[in-house]
């Protein structure tokens, strides 16, 4: 680094230089110090501690870079100062040999630097296990956070170790919770959110132990669940939150869903994954609860609503309306099942403003339609929609046919959005393309957005003008 660099950097408040450094891992922001005589202590007041392993220099047997990992947290928490940190984040392969390390360095964050959020990951990615690993793991003791000022709690692949009185504790600190790969049982769900009077955040991810799940709580607003599989258990999950503003459903196979007092819920967001066994009855039970949340405003769902128009046994009642609903995010695709599903899904909802569209790639053919679902032209109801959004636009014949629908049904009042993606195998490749935006000119009609290069454009605003 040359003279003027250093001098340029020393000009700079530490109060910034902190601030920057909060962004790197702590390994990186101590060898800062070497930059000047300014930056020297400057790691030492950092209000953040990162301990990543996985970028941790590796050492060979993998077995050392353990113990070096080790001793340089150990390290680090012996010549840092006790001015208090706001968040301490340990990513490690834990080993019970390693057991009185983590307890230390938990305490010390909790206890001595007074950290505000804890994020624990003993996990990271499954390319750092083998079968030994996968037999060691990490108790939390949960009673050493009554002497912290721990707000946001983040645990992963370690186990839950509860005080006997943990329903009573009362841990009013904590606001948020995040859990991953944990074993939770009914009871310690239970005990958990007693124990936390103030949370108002939980996520729940690759969690097993449970059979009648409950979450139940007056100060929830925002609960997010994924990945709750077990095809041998028939499960229950009851969600009796009345102050729950956002919900999340991601690959979720319980066997009873219950919503109670949802009155409150604005937010709702449904994604089952297509490739696991009964897919569609467990989104079928999620998307129902919508039934018992009349204030959605804002949905996210990908589109099996063609599905609903052949079931008698899962369809909603003629008098089911999402009368709130102004933002729509749909997972779609655009052929004749997705478009009859679509237009099934907004004649639920007469005062949509926005709807946003996500590519969905299938890893299905279609269901077969009835010769008169083929033919019968799709109608979009949407009479007071104001923008759609397509977003990971391929130029695809149906995506284009879907675009001249909505012009020729006049059903967007404002304009149309669509990202161009180029996408090879399945996958997106290159999303750094422009969005393209079509504009409602009056009685001029459509105009595109200046200065496009695209060709297919220019065909599109042909189209769409009659030109």
């Amino acid at each position: 680094m040359d003279e003027a660099s250093n001098e340029n950097l020393n000009d700079l408040p530490e109060e910034l230089l902190l601030r920057i450094l909060t962004f790197l891992p702590t390994l990186d922001s101590i060898q800062t110090s070497l930059i000047s005589q300014k930056w020297r202590p400057i790691w030492s007041r950092v209000p953040s501690l990162n301990f990543p392993f996985e970028l941790f220099p590796s050492y060979e047997p993998p077995l050392d870079t353990r113990q070096f990992f080790a001793e340089f947290i150990d390290r680090v928490l012996i010549l840092r100062s006790n001015s208090p940190i706001h968040t301490f984040r340990l990513s490690f392969i834990y080993h019970d040999h390693y057991g009185s390390h983590v307890d230390s360095w938990v305490r010390s964050a909790i206890t001595h630097l007074h950290a505000r959020e804890l994020h624990l990951d003993f996990f990271i990615h499954k390319d750092f296990h083998d079968e030994d690993t996968f037999n060691h793991r990490y108790d939390f003791p949960f009673s050493v956070l009554r002497i912290g000022f721990v707000e946001k709690l983040g645990l992963t692949g370690c186990d839950l170790t509860l005080p006997a009185k943990m329903s009573t504790m009362r841990l009013c600190s904590i606001g948020s919770v995040f859990l991953d790969r944990v074993y939770l049982t009914d009871q310690i769900m239970s005990d958990l959110i007693l124990g936390c009077p103030n949370l108002e955040a939980l996520e729940l991810q690759n969690c097993w132990g449970h059979h009648h799940l409950k979450i139940c709580s007056t100060r929830l607003k925002k609960l997010v669940l994924g990945y709750f599989y077990d095809s041998e258990i028939q499960e229950t999950l009851v969600i009796d939150c009345p102050n729950l503003f956002s919900i999340s459903f991601d690959c979720c196979a319980f066997d009873k869903f219950i919503l109670k007092n949802a009155s409150s819920l604005v937010e709702f967001h449904v994604d089952i994954v297509h490739l696991i066994d009964g897919s569609y009855c467990y989104w079928s039970k999620v998307v129902r609860l919508l039934l018992q949340a009349p204030n959605v405003k804002h949905l996210n769902v990908q589109n099996w609503w063609f599905k609903f128009l052949t079931s008698k046994e899962d369809s909603f009642p003629k008098s089911f309306m999402l009368y709130n609903l102004n933002l729509l995010e749909l997972r779609t695709g655009f052929t004749q099942y997705d478009l009859v599903g679509m237009a099934a899904l907004l004649k639920l909802c007469p005062n949509l403003e926005t709807m946003i569209l996500e590519y969905l790639f299938k890893t299905r053919a279609d269901e077969s339609l009835s010769e008169e679902s083929l033919n019968k032209p799709v109608e979009l109801s949407m009479p007071s929609l104001k923008q759609v959004t397509m977003n990971a636009y391929t130029g695809t014949e149906d995506e284009f046919n879907f675009m001249k629908m909505l012009i020729g049904q006049g059903v967007v009042l404002e304009k149309i959005v669509f990202v161009p993606v180029q996408v090879e195998n399945r996958k997106v490749v290159e999303r750094s393309l422009p969005p393209v935006v079509l504009y409602r000119k009056g009685s001029q009609g459509w105009k595109c957005s200046p200065d496009l290069s695209f060709s297919v454009l220019r065909i599109i605003e042909s189209e769409l003008n009659g030109d």
